[in-house]
């Protein structure tokens, strides 16, 4: 049974991500209902559509699992880090692959930290600065940019 600051963490992260909250939308709310179309929408030429920052949060997802659990670099079911050009095909079918991504990465992420001993929150994995508390912290907190991110680019694309 989780600590109660692994509670805590757990809650924040499941907020930022797909359970209701008091801020309004997140990560997952941003995202539902959208076309492929719509996320494959790009404000100006150099600039990440709703598509790529949903693969980008669900590679640091990954990141921060691989962090705390210590699997090897380069597992991430997509070649490369941080950013990946999307979309590779412009079809609801690869769209959903990549929702589904997001998804299956956030239950992992989730999985690592429930796992967890309250020991563990402050140790700070090799090779890294941060400790496990700013890492699950910062995670979720990184959801919400991106899901205020998201709410502006669909606003922005309906005008379109």
């Amino acid at each position: 049974m989780p600590g109660p600051e692994i509670k805590i963490l757990l809650a924040c992260l499941d907020q930022a991500y797909d359970h209701k909250s008091w801020h309004g939308t997140n990560l997952r709310g941003a995202l539902r209902g959208l076309s492929s179309k719509v996320a494959a929408w790009r404000p100006a030429p150099p600039r990440h559509n709703i598509w790529e920052i949903a693969v980008h949060a669900a590679y640091w997802k990954y990141a921060v699992y691989r962090r705390l659990t210590g699997e090897p670099r380069g597992s991430f079911a997509l070649t490369g880090s941080n950013w990946f050009a999307r979309p590779q095909e412009l079809t609801e079918t690869a769209w959903r692959i990549d929702l589904k991504l997001l998804a299956a990465t956030h239950k992992l992420l989730r999985a690592a930290i429930a796992g967890m001993k309250p020991g563990e929150l402050y140790k700070i994995s090799p090779g890294g600065k941060l400790n496990n508390f700013a890492l699950i912290s910062g995670i979720a907190a990184h959801d919400l940019y991106h899901a205020g991110q998201i709410q502006l680019l669909k606003r922005l694309a309906k005008g379109k």
